[in-house]
């Protein structure tokens, strides 16, 4: 059990070079890895397949940072909830997000990754409150099941305005329609340099809170019994789970179910310690989401289907499999 922890952060780390790899090689217009290494070191505008590469390299690069920012938010929240089945799409985080930046499109015509982030971080948080709010309504308080309850409301509730208002303009239709289903392609390296800030301080202070997580994973009064400031706990990571969530919406949109199937996944190799759980889960979202966006290149040439249909497509069977392990995944 002691290489457990040490063979899946070094299988992770080998799996991210492979799908990393294979993002800048296959597409619709495959190339060979000479060609990656010469578009990387000399980059030539005038070569095609140099242009080719240098769009993979953007998007295999936003693919990381929002992948490790979902799965680290999946699994914060999951021990903050001390609910398996919170991710940021599950508890209205996506929804509340996506929403902001509709409106923002709609009403101010925003286009900028710099607009998108900034609604993104308020629709996120609104949506937060509000699904907390709601749910810590009567005797109980917010528990695990109302929490889910309450962010499928909110998220079917604000999936509705977000069709009503692309359906209403059809400007805001364009910007939105590859958007909203999640995608890799519309964004730079600068973008990604924008975001990938607020992304960095959302993921340190995850990690630097994995014992806190360990403890609030057991309870309110066996965390105050361990010396956990349970209310600033909480505020912290909301706040870090906002920052992550947010960044990740503003980049690539609305992206399902890796928030919720990799924690799971990483649990079964390493345990339900969060130490050894967010480095594993860290790794693991961008394998799934650069896995995810290759296989939609490729499997409709030459259409291409976006990572979000995607992840949903890979999330659910993978995540059914997860929960008939034999193994504990904390459901």
């Amino acid at each position: 059990m002691a290489r457990a922890p040490l063979f899946a952060f070094t299988g992770g780390v080998l799996a991210l070079l492979v799908a990393g790899t294979l993002s800048l090689l296959v597409g619709a217009r495959s190339v060979g890895p000479e060609t990656v290494w010469q578009a990387l070191v000399h980059f030539d505008q005038s070569v095609t397949d140099h242009v080719v590469i240098h769009a993979r390299l953007e998007r295999t690069v936003a693919g990381i940072a929002v992948g490790a920012s979902l799965a680290a938010a999946g699994a914060a929240m999951q021990g903050l909830t001390r609910n398996p089945l919170a991710d940021p799409g599950i508890l209205g985080l996506n929804a509340g997000a996506a929403a902001a930046v509709v409106v923002g499109i709609y009403v101010l015509s925003i286009s900028r990754v710099t607009e998108f982030m900034a609604f993104a971080f308020v629709g996120a948080a609104i949506g937060t409150a509000a699904v907390y709010a709601v749910s810590s309504l009567g005797r109980d308080g917010a528990t695990p099941v109302k929490l889910a309850l309450a962010g499928a409301a909110l998220t079917a509730g604000l999936g509705s305005l977000v069709n009503a208002l692309v359906l209403l303009d059809q400007e805001s239709l364009d910007r939105m329609r590859f958007w909203q289903v999640g995608t890799l392609g519309a964004r730079s390296l600068a973008d990604v340099g924008t975001v990938g800030a607020f992304m960095a301080v959302g993921m340190l202070i995850v990690l630097v809170a994995t014992r806190t997580l360990n403890a609030l994973s057991l309870g309110d009064d066996a965390a105050v019994g361990l010396g956990v400031n349970v209310a600033g706990a909480r505020l912290v990571l909301g706040l870090a789970i906002i920052l992550l969530c947010g960044a990740a919406v503003a980049l690539a949109g609305p992206i399902g179910f890796l928030g919720l199937v990799v924690p799971h996944a990483a649990r079964l190799l390493v345990g339900g310690d969060y130490r050894r759980l967010v480095p594993v889960a860290l790794l693991a979202g961008p394998v799934l989401i650069l896995v995810a966006d290759v296989i939609g290149r490729v499997i409709a040439p030459p259409a291409e289907v976006q990572v979000g249909v995607m992840t949903a497509l890979i999330g659910v069977p993978v995540f059914i499999l997860l929960i008939r392990s034999r193994r504990q995944v904390g459901l």
